[in-house]
């Protein structure tokens, strides 16, 4: 399920919405609803803007918004509401309202940033201290002004502005990294070194962006091996952010400073907390923060990136592939955003061009499992399993190391073990999942895949009762398990037990008619002749497969093969 917007503006008072109702047509060349209709009036434009903004929908939204406000010019909320639309929009205007918001946090940040550009720091400075000391966007005041110092020509302030969060405070990480930024940028490698070390350390899970920066920063002070060794961490975690830190990519994050003055500085910490945010289910507060970044570091590829991901989780996809498909195909993150965008053209039907973008992208990446990997998934999902099969031997054989599969390559051998056995290849994979299982033998989905397997072949029976009781105990509120469980107790003959399990899997999936069905044929084994109906024709009306429908009506005709002779017709 999709992370809940964040809290919206409070609604327009009474009195507001009086005001508006009074406002004069629009004409016919004024604002539009969503579905293309003329919005009349100035009350009309507000409650079209308030519903597009609902939407996220930020054209619509800032267009009736704007118009709202030429009606009714004095209200604030509508002022407030005008900004935060045009904002969101990427509009120029939001600049000029922003100047009528001298208490709203995101306006004094719009108007820092435009000070910031114009070198105005003074000005930047006083904006940024109205912050005060509390709230998400003001754990970043500390970065912001240190920034600004470094701008006004006194790195030794901005860096003792940094000097002591980086050293204690619990966000030492994001502290430390703009310090050995500035420190980069003025000329003071030494330092520039230790605060970067300072950022990477204890980060099991090391960001992408922190460590790309920090790597530069090392390697231009002449600690190329210590730069590597942090993007070599990226490639290991074998997430999207491995293909743009591959040794290939690498001469061109290090060709330039990530970062190269106040202005992109700032757009980094925007960027950073709007990931935290974005994470933490407030994407309309992380598309915010996108914007102020955009607006000091136009196209800057992770926030373009943050934002596509964010407005793809509220279901814009086609505007999230607008905004992916603005990235230069020689930026270090045109990798990243090709499998981006190849997630985007499989979700809005358009699989044959995300089939082909994704085997450019492995052509593009040699060595790399990833665009493999992915092409073998959406392959797998749209059932072309054969072909799903040649993408990930070619994702394994790239993720091999010496040969040898290592203990993270679990899923793809899960994944290619899928894909054979519906390709009626059960041999190969049966061979895949018991290399996945022996790779990482906890794994409770592939234990549940096996284990099921062999119960509907009627084989290994007693060791499929043994990895399935494992695979209840680490995901025991999983119906699909509970009824795998089941089901392998019923071809054992253990029918007590296997009741149990399967009236707890559909509690657990009620809406299942392959776990209805089960259960139905579990009671009838059991002599319980009118709840295994009961249970069939619940199968019946909860969407079974196609070539399942024929075989539960014959069971309600005439009872379970292989059982007592049916009483279903006298009952």
């Amino acid at each position: 399920m999709l992370s809940p917007a964040a809290p919206r503006l409070a609604l327009l008072a009474v009195a507001l919405l009086s005001a508006c109702a009074a406002g004069g047509p629009a004409g016919d060349r004024g604002p539009r609803s969503a579905s293309g209709l003329p919005i009349t009036g100035a009350f009309g434009a507000y409650l079209a803007g308030r519903f597009a903004a609902a939407e996220t929908d930020t054209r619509v939204a800032a267009d009736n918004m704007l118009a709202a406000l030429r009606a009714e010019p004095d209200q604030p909320e509508l002022v407030a509401r005008a900004f935060l639309a045009t904002l969101l929009d990427g509009r120029a205007e939001a600049l000029r309202l922003a100047r009528r918001l001298p208490d709203n946090p995101a306006a004094n940040l719009l108007l820092a940033g435009a000070d910031v550009q114009a070198a105005r720091w003074d000005r930047a400075e006083q904006r940024l201290k109205l912050l005060g000391r509390s709230g998400p966007v003001q754990v970043l005041q500390p970065a912001l002004l240190a920034w600004v110092q470094l701008g006004r020509g006194q790195p030794d302030q901005a860096l003792a502005t940094l000097r002591p969060l980086a050293e204690a405070n619990r966000l030492r990480a994001l502290n430390a990294l703009h310090a050995a930024l500035i420190a980069d940028i003025a000329g003071r490698p030494r330092e520039a070194e230790r605060f970067a070390r300072m950022a990477a350390a204890d980060q099991p899970d090391l960001p992408w962006r922190l460590a790309v920066l920090a790597a530069g920063v090392l390697h231009r002070a002449g600690k190329a091996q210590e730069a590597n060794r942090l993007l070599d961490r990226v490639v290991e975690s074998g997430d999207d952010a491995a293909l743009s830190a591959a040794a290939p990519m690498r001469r061109a994050l290090f060709a330039q400073r990530g970062v190269a003055g106040p202005a992109e500085g700032m757009a980094e910490a925007y960027t950073a907390l709007a990931g935290a945010l974005r994470g933490q289910g407030s994407g309309d507060f992380a598309l915010i923060l996108g914007q102020l970044a955009l607006r000091l570091r136009p196209g800057f590829a992770p926030a373009v990136v943050l934002m596509a991901d964010t407005l793809a989780e509220q279901g814009h996809e086609e505007r999230a592939l607008e905004l992916l498909s603005g990235i230069s195909a020689d930026d270090p993150l045109a990798p990243v955003i090709g499998l981006r965008r190849a997630a985007l053209l499989d979700k809005l039907d358009r699989t044959e061009e995300a089939v082909a973008l994704l085997r450019r992208l492995a052509e593009a990446t040699p060595g790399l499992p990833q665009a493999p990997a992915r092409l073998g998934d959406l392959l797998r999902r749209r059932e072309r399993y054969a072909e799903a099969v040649v993408a990930y031997d070619q994702a394994i054989e790239r993720s091999a190391v010496g040969g040898q599969a290592q203990a993270q390559d679990w899923p793809l051998f899960y994944a290619r073990g899928i894909a054979r056995e519906r390709s009626h290849d059960w041999p190969r994979g049966e061979a895949d999942l018991l290399q996945a299982l022996s790779l990482s033998p906890e794994q409770p989905y592939v234990l549940n895949y096996l284990g099921y397997t062999w119960a509907e072949q009627g084989k290994n029976l007693d060791r499929a009762k043994a990895m399935l009781l494992r695979a209840t105990e680490l995901r025991p509120q999983d119906g699909n398990i509970a009824d795998s469980l089941g089901w392998v107790l019923f071809r054992l003959g253990e029918l007590p037990g296997a009741i149990t399990w399967l009236e707890k899997a559909v509690e657990l999936e009620p809406r299942s008619s392959v776990i209805n069905d089960h259960l139905g044929d579990a009671y009838w084994a059991a002599g319980r002749q009118r709840e295994a109906q009961f249970q069939w024709r619940r199968a019946l009306v909860t969407d079974p497969e196609p070539e399942e429908l024929p075989k539960i009506e014959a069971k309600l005709r005439d009872g379970l093969p292989g059982f007592p002779a049916s009483t279903a017709q006298r009952q």
